[in-house]
């Protein structure tokens, strides 16, 4: 008779198949959590975070933020300096990953890295979103119209010179289409905000 692989054995194999491990993965298998701790101890598994473990070995690109955030939070899409970044549309370093969550949601806790989260309703959270499979987790974020007009419609925060960069930017690389912009300024609610620079960029 085969034999069975061991819980360590299932454990490495999910861990090499996931990219980053959730001890909630291991109730799925019911495998016990304490061999989390083991497996740490011995230097096969590092600690990636709170609640978030992956094999030693793994070589992560440099989206590694954005796959602990999607990782201990699915739903979560990642907007405003973060997608810039994403889509090559800044020369902005956010200290923080921004990410999206419906309005009344609480930010994921987390001790790295840091989170800066804004609260959106309807149309506003959920269109727009791109899935990326990066280092065996799903990605989500703003495409680069929706993004670029979200950055108008928090211009306060992050800055009128940052949105029209994006604006810019995302014409001049063929990002993004006069039509989706304009799409995405009237789910956003800044067409009237928008327009003159629409105008001026067609």
């Amino acid at each position: 008779m085969p034999t069975q692989p061991s819980h360590t054995d299932r454990l490495l194999l999910l861990a090499q198949q996931k990219g980053l491990l959730r001890s909630s993965d291991l109730t799925e298998l019911a495998i016990p959590r304490v061999y989390l701790t083991r497996l740490t101890a011995s230097g096969e598994l590092s600690k990636a975070g709170r609640g978030l473990y992956r094999l030693v070995e793994t070589t992560l690109s440099e989206n590694e933020g954005l796959t602990i955030v999607a990782a201990r939070a699915p739903q979560a899409v990642f907007c405003l300096l973060t997608a810039l970044q994403f889509h090559g549309l800044t020369t902005q370093l956010p200290r923080q990953v921004w990410i999206a969550l419906p309005q009344g949601s609480h930010a994921p806790k987390m001790d790295y890295p840091p989170v800066k989260l804004i609260q959106y309703s309807g149309d506003a959270f959920t269109q727009g979103i791109e899935t990326h499979h990066i280092d065996h987790v799903d990605i989500r974020v703003y495409n680069a119209a929706k993004t670029v007009a979200d950055c108008f419609k928090h211009r306060n925060k992050i800055g009128l010179d940052v949105a029209l960069e994006a604006l810019k930017d995302a014409r001049s690389q063929k990002k993004a289409s006069a039509d989706d912009l304009w799409r995405y300024a009237k789910i956003c609610r800044v067409a009237n905000v928008m327009r003159p620079y629409l105008e001026a960029t067609e």
